[in-house]
């Protein structure tokens, strides 16, 4: 139950959901209250030109990212774990399961497995039912990794966790299991401050290894480099509210696992 409602109320509380919610108090006050409903419009229409504006967007998004850069050179560890997320299962039309936006996170553990910074890989992620049925995230991963010549033996599935403190109690115990001490962490740069303090918090010496940058040096740089890309960057647009979306629920989600004891 925690894990459905965790997914589902913080929708009324982000950009688009809030707006939708101000707008129906704005439609039913229209005829009786109108001062109301101009003020639910007022407020619905700062609320998405705010969060979709890249000043505003990539701001937030690089206040998560920045805070943790990958190591030069990366340290050696005894295993890479890589945290679920990243791949869409091969429902049909798919030939095969395809990588998501975050699927940088199986390519970077493939590179650091061949840069031999750790001898094996642990998926952690399984799969929630009400999303359909079918591999969990940990089995995807490993069908995308074993394609691209990770042999099958350097690979170890961890396919019950649902969340991220999931992720860490699980692999925590795997880890235990096999005598493994010191671990690359592999998540997505904006979701890395939660996960870190979450396996940090289990005990694991955990080493960060973000990739997925959405902000770059190049594109904070860019927003306002000219009159024109000031402009055009102050204007809404759905990817900028996408990130900013993002951006939010990690904030979220780092307070309620704080009241939760996880973090």
């Amino acid at each position: 139950m925690f894990l459905y409602l965790s997914k589902l109320l913080p929708l009324f509380f982000y950009p688009l959901g809030l707006a939708s919610v101000s707008l129906v108090v704005a439609l039913v006050t229209l005829w009786k209250r109108p001062r109301t409903a101009a003020l639910a419009i007022a407020f619905s229409l700062t609320l998405l030109l705010l969060s979709s504006n890249a000043w505003v967007a990539k701001s937030l998004v690089r206040s998560l990212e920045w805070q943790n850069f990958p190591p030069v050179p990366m340290p050696n560890a005894e295993a890479i774990v890589v945290l679920g997320g990243a791949t869409k299962s091969a429902f049909p039309p798919r030939p095969t399961v395809d990588l998501s936006e975050q699927g940088d996170r199986v390519i970077y553990a493939a590179q650091l497995y061949r840069q031999k910074k750790a001898p094996i890989i642990i998926l952690s992620g399984g799969r929630i039912d009400w999303r359909g049925s079918g591999a969990s995230e940990s089995a995807d991963m490993a069908e995308v990794l074993t394609s691209i010549g990770i042999p099958a033996e350097a690979i170890v599935q961890e396919p019950d966790s649902l969340n991220t403190y999931q992720n860490a109690v699980n692999v925590r115990k795997i880890l235990e299991s096999r005598g493994i001490r010191r671990v690359l962490l592999v998540t997505s740069a904006m979701h890395m401050p939660r996960s870190l303090k979450i396996f940090q918090r289990q005990g694991v010496d955990v080493i960060a290894a973000p990739t997925d940058f959405l902000v770059s040096q190049g594109d904070i740089q860019e927003i306002g480099s000219t009159p024109k890309a000031a402009l055009l960057n102050s204007l809404p647009d759905a990817g900028n509210l996408q990130q900013f979306t993002n951006a939010l629920k990690e904030y979220v989600g780092s307070f309620v696992y704080r009241l939760r004891g996880w973090l």
